[in-house]
């Protein structure tokens, strides 16, 4: 099933202590209270699959994967409270952040 008229927000994070399961569950428990921003339609909060092909980027910790019904509710999650609040107390916790957006192929 195609995904119509999205805005994908795909965050990766590298913690800074990778192996601390306290450090893990504190970054998914920000996530999900992230996750209660109005104009987010769907998240997924993910880790890598045992997956061992070439291509596969596995060396994150975490990852956050964001649907938005337009690029206006996206950009209306970035400055939100709620937003900068877990950014405020969860960004200790990673040494990288990467961020992926995309939108609909014409």
């Amino acid at each position: 099933m195609e995904l119509r008229n999205t805005f994908i927000h795909h965050v990766y994070f590298w913690l800074k202590n990778p192996d601390s399961e306290a450090d893990k569950a504190a970054l998914i428990d920000g996530l999900k209270k992230l996750s209660k921003v109005e104009t987010i339609r769907q998240f997924h909060i993910g880790q890598p699959a045992d997956t061992h092909r070439d291509v596969i980027e596995r060396s994150y910790s975490i990852s956050w994967m964001l649907i938005f019904d337009s690029l206006e509710d996206e950009e209306i999650y970035q400055p939100h409270p709620i937003h900068k609040k877990f950014v405020e107390e969860c960004s200790h916790l990673w040494s990288k952040v990467v961020v992926h957006d995309s939108i609909n192929v014409e």
